[in-house]
């Protein structure tokens, strides 16, 4: 019984604990620090690279402190996810339960079921034997209720009196002694009246709680039908990507058999050429060697009158120089056609080496965006954008009615970074109360511009766009994680692009420098790796409802972020 009145309790107490202030999910593993704190284990982990400090209160600690799950902490989380999942069916079984007590019987004869306890004389009685308090004026005065079981849980160890009242302050049961000595002017009402009052508590924060269990319930349903979606998206892709490939793969078969064809037919007139000659030189040898026979017969013949009429009958002309012609596979079109073999397979090897997302700039040598290219050599191939001169560049500043407390802003409203005191802001409706983030004070809804971001670190940073409706409280006002922002977030080694609570991991490539250039008419916000070249990492496409804002969040202490300043 003690577990069904138990857990909805606690989870209605430790409803702010639920979800963990570094990663903003429901506790996975949590554990609790010396201050008080909780977090999930690996996350905590993740921030303790320079110094062991809380995270959320900034208390530093000399030694590592030893890291322990909170059981109960834990056991609230998986009782809302079980409820999450099974929409409450677990509940029913256990009310059946409770309604099982156990029989409470009289103090008097132990037999008979008791009817009501008496608090005065700390006993229960059946019918028989409550006679005496209802008939004896005696007795008129004792507090008689329905029957309890635990009445030894309702004496006070100190002074063993009842406990009939309740320390508002100190928030505790006490009988009419303690409220005389320790509890001497406090606060105090009837136990019952408390009692009274916390079930009416407890119940509007049990409707709350069923609220969120019914939004949580809601966007797993979203998440189950985003991940079909999701499904039917890359099967779609993946059909077009293998046709696309079948389609190169069978230009390139065809490329291989024109070159084939033409070095054969090549061979062919080789070996045509070569045929010819040596019939014409077989001929020749054929006729000195006739000519040589009749010399030999000639030289034989005795008479001189005859050897001279035959002489001057011989063939005249037997001065013949034999050559070797030059036939081979040298022709114009089977070097270019091996050339551009060779040339092809070297542009595909250096692009293969590239990530992904710088192939494509590969392929168009001019440039589509903000930045203008260099001129590049005839014959070379364009592996990136230079950056030489800069189109489209914008001046930012930081909006300090946006930023979170934990933000402080120097250099013009130029730079931002993670203080570890609060700074003394102004309370602003604009201002992010959860999440370290903040807007520029600048919003874009047409036109091209483009701006580049100083990274300090790449570590619990995230830069992006974000419509001015986001919302400004509670952990769905982290950039990314809802409808009305996009960012692309370095959380430890890992890159990823938010939108919508939806996660790409992308490649990272440890950039310190960030050009982003947004194209309102277009609808694309890409993002470039910024150093002697850009390189475009991601790109996000998106329909504009409303003017976008440049935003920012920064997490870990000693981080920071700089809006660069450009020339035209």
């Amino acid at each position: 019984m003690a577990t069904m009145d138990e857990s909805p309790f606690s989870l209605i107490s430790l409803e702010d604990e639920l979800s963990c202030s570094i990663c903003l999910s429901p506790f996975n593993c949590p554990v609790t620090i010396p201050c008080g704190h909780n977090f999930c284990q690996d996350c905590l982990l993740a921030t303790w690279k320079d110094c062991y400090s809380c995270p959320q209160c900034r208390t530093v600690f000399a030694t590592k402190p030893e890291l322990k799950k909170n059981t109960v902490l834990s056991t609230v989380v998986e009782t809302l996810n079980s409820r999450l999942t099974k929409s409450g069916a677990s509940v029913i079984p256990e009310k059946s339960k409770a309604k099982k007590k156990d029989v409470i019987r009289c103090d008097t004869c132990m037999e008979a079921e008791a009817s009501q306890t008496c608090h005065t004389c700390m006993a229960s009685f059946c019918e028989e034997h409550l006679r005496p308090h209802r008939e004896n004026p005696v007795f008129r005065v004792h507090q008689l209720t329905a029957p309890v079981s635990n009445l030894l849980e309702r004496i006070c160890t100190d002074h063993h009196k009842l406990m009939e009242f309740f320390c508002s302050q100190h928030g505790r049961s006490i009988c009419s002694i303690c409220l005389q000595q320790v509890h001497k002017g406090c606060s105090f009402i009837s136990s019952e009246d408390q009692r009274n009052l916390k079930e009416s508590d407890l119940r509007s924060k049990l409707g709350l709680l069923d609220g969120k269990i019914t939004k949580n319930e809601t966007v797993v349903s979203q998440m189950r039908d985003m991940q079909n979606k999701l499904k039917d998206s890359a099967a779609k892709r993946m059909k077009t990507l293998s046709a696309e490939y079948q389609q190169m793969r069978d230009m390139l078969a065809r490329d291989e058999r024109d070159a084939l064809m033409a070095v054969e037919r090549e061979l062919e007139s080789g070996q045509s050429k070569l045929k010819g000659l040596m019939k014409k030189f077989t001929e020749n040898i054929d006729s000195m060697s006739k000519a040589k026979e009749d010399i030999h017969s000639l030289l034989s013949q005795s008479q001189t009158l005859g050897f001279l009429q035959a002489s001057f009958n011989l063939p005249q002309n037997t001065n013949f120089d034999p050559y070797t012609p030059r036939i081979n596979l040298d022709s114009k079109k089977v070097i270019a056609t091996q050339a551009f073999a060779a040339a092809l397979k070297e542009h595909l090897t250096e692009m293969f080496k590239q990530p992904v997302e710088a192939r494509q700039v590969m392929l168009k040598p001019e440039p589509q965006w903000g930045l203008m290219a260099t001129p590049q050599d005839s014959g070379s191939q364009p592996k990136a954008v230079s950056k030489k001169k800069v189109q489209n560049a914008t001046v930012l500043t930081l909006d300090q009615k946006t930023a979170h407390k934990r933000i402080a802003l120097n250099e013009g409203f130029t730079k931002a970074s993670v203080s570890d005191e609060h700074e003394n802001y102004p309370d602003s409706p604009e201002r992010f109360t959860v999440c370290s983030q903040v807007l520029t004070s600048k919003g874009f809804s047409r036109g091209r511009h483009y701006w580049e971001v100083k990274l300090s670190s790449n570590n619990f940073i995230g830069l992006g766009l974000a419509y001015k409706s986001i919302d400004r409280k509670g952990p769905t006002s982290r950039l990314g994680r809802n409808a009305q922002s996009w960012c692309v977030e370095w959380f430890n080694v890992k890159l990823s692009a938010w939108h919508n609570s939806s996660e790409t991991v992308l490649v990272n490539p440890n950039s310190k420098r960030i050009g982003v250039l947004l194209d309102c008419e277009e609808g694309t916000a890409t993002f470039y790796n910024v150093a002697d070249r850009a390189y475009p990492f991601h790109s996000f496409v998106f329909p504009f409802t409303e003017a976008v804002y440049p935003a920012f969040w920064i997490f870990s202490s000693g981080s920071s972020i700089s809006l660069c300043k450009l020339q035209d």
